[in-house]
């Protein structure tokens, strides 16, 4: 017997944490954590979570035997095969049973040490010993009862996976979160390849843009972008998702254009060196690019990690910033606007957001305190940016290329728009949190 039990992902964007079982087989596909679980009974950092025993009475982690490191009993999970890095997939694997294998790309595990390596330690995102095992599209792991084979899929971060997942009661195909329109739509092409040939039973597929879509491109993103800093005269400041590789590379793109530097902080320069180690992600050197230099924040003390890249010769304080403004793109996310209080930018200087608006009523407020910092500097802000997930209608595509038997939309907030707009292309079954769903062959 084949069955899934959903313990996150449902009803929300993000927290997955999915339950495959198969015979006397049992793995998760992700553990994320739950955003919106966590923010209904905790505010950091006024109210935080002082250990385990509120997140498990929350439910915000799942009641699971043996699955977890402060559980002294036999565990009952033979591994995690996560898709990519982004916490709300990844960051609860902090919690899990040191035994249990934790499968994932390699890129993934460098963002997930880098990562680690830059905050300060926290028993919620404590990842010490877990037992990271990598791989690369082409390999194939076996989980007892289960084949799992890894496909590359484009996304916002790197190191994106889908998996087809064989099983008693045929293929499985989960596509983790995934897009075709940034830089490597081949890597999505290739997976849906892969999955349409697997003849899959069921499909665990993302459905994050099911409203709000936006169509912009990765190329979009650079041309409008440009466009902005070539008639910006002083210092024009961004902002994007920390481990979104493309959009760096898009941006260190602009300003080279610009004859501009880009300025990124401390903990930007220490992951970008660590995926250096990348070979196919084509890093730009963060340590001797003539169009990279790296933002040192006035602080009293450094950590070791920082210590390491100050000695750096591309290294700038506020005060060359502040001096050179007309000749830096200053990379400026809403916990470094302290900063412009010693930067002070020029009239004529500009903002682009590029990442996503806020999403709840918590990031609302933020965004509102971060405008009002923008407005007293005197900078317009220009929204630019390319949604690291697919978009409705190549999804359709890519779910009737792929023709599984039945579809389970999950990382969406209206799986009832999702089922109504795919009603034609599949049998779509919209999974219950905590409820168990039955695999079968026999499905039509």
């Amino acid at each position: 017997m084949t069955k899934l039990t959903f313990y996150g992902g449902v009803e929300e964007i993000g927290g997955n944490k999915i339950l495959l079982e198969d015979r006397d087989t049992r793995i998760f596909l992700d553990f994320g954590m739950s955003f919106a679980d966590r923010r209904r009974f905790y505010s950091d950092p006024w109210l935080s979570p002082r250990d385990e025993k509120g997140l498990l009475e929350f439910g915000i982690l799942p009641p699971l035997e043996g699955a977890y490191r402060f559980d002294e009993r036999e565990t009952t999970i033979d591994a995690v095969m996560l898709s990519h890095s982004h916490a709300d997939h990844a960051t609860y694997v902090a919690f899990i049973n040191r035994k249990i294998p934790v499968y994932c790309g390699e890129t993934t595990r460098i963002i997930l040490e880098g990562i680690a390596e830059t905050r300060p330690r926290s028993f919620e995102t404590d990842i010490s010993g877990v037992n990271l095992r990598t791989f690369r599209t082409g390999v194939k792991i076996r989980l007892k009862d289960i084949e799992v084979e890894p496909y590359h899929v484009d996304h916002s971060t790197p190191g994106a996976y889908g998996y087809v997942i064989h099983t008693s009661q045929g293929a499985i195909v989960y596509t983790g979160d995934l897009r075709t329109h940034g830089s490597r739509p081949d890597l999505t092409k290739d997976f849906v390849e892969a999955s349409a040939k697997a003849r899959p039973t069921l499909m665990i597929s993302e459905g994050t843009n099911m409203t709000d879509a936006d169509v912009s491109s990765e190329d979009e993103v650079r041309i409008k972008a440009n466009k902005v800093v070539a008639g910006t005269e002083k210092l024009v400041l961004t902002d994007f998702a920390f481990t979104d590789v493309d959009r760096l590379k898009t941006i260190h793109d602009v300003a080279k254009q610009n004859n501009r530097a880009l300025a990124i902080p401390l903990k930007q320069a220490h992951l970008l060196c660590r995926l250096r180690s990348d070979k196919e992600l084509k890093i730009p050197d963060a340590t001797s690019d003539r169009h990279i230099v790296i933002y040192q924040k006035r602080k009293k003390r450094y950590y070791s990690w920082e210590e390491k890249l100050l000695s750096l010769e591309n290294i700038r304080e506020a005060t060359e910033i502040r001096k050179h403004q007309d000749r830096l793109l200053l990379v400026c996310s809403f916990s470094d606007m302290r900063e412009l209080v010693e930067i002070k930018p020029e009239p004529g200087s500009n903002f682009i957001l590029s990442g996503s608006e806020p999403f709840n009523e918590e990031r609302e407020i933020e965004f509102d305190k971060f405008k009002n910092w923008l407005d007293h500097f005197g900078l317009p802000m220009y929204h630019i940016h390319s949604s690291g997930h697919i978009m409705p209608n190549e999804l359709k595509r890519m779910i009737s290329q792929i023709r599984p038997k039945t579809v389970l939309p999950i990382h969406t907030e209206h799986p009832a728009l999702f089922a109504r707009f795919m009603e034609k292309v599949a049998r779509i079954q919209l999974p219950k949190r905590l409820e168990t769903y039955h695999v079968s062959r026999q499905e039509t």
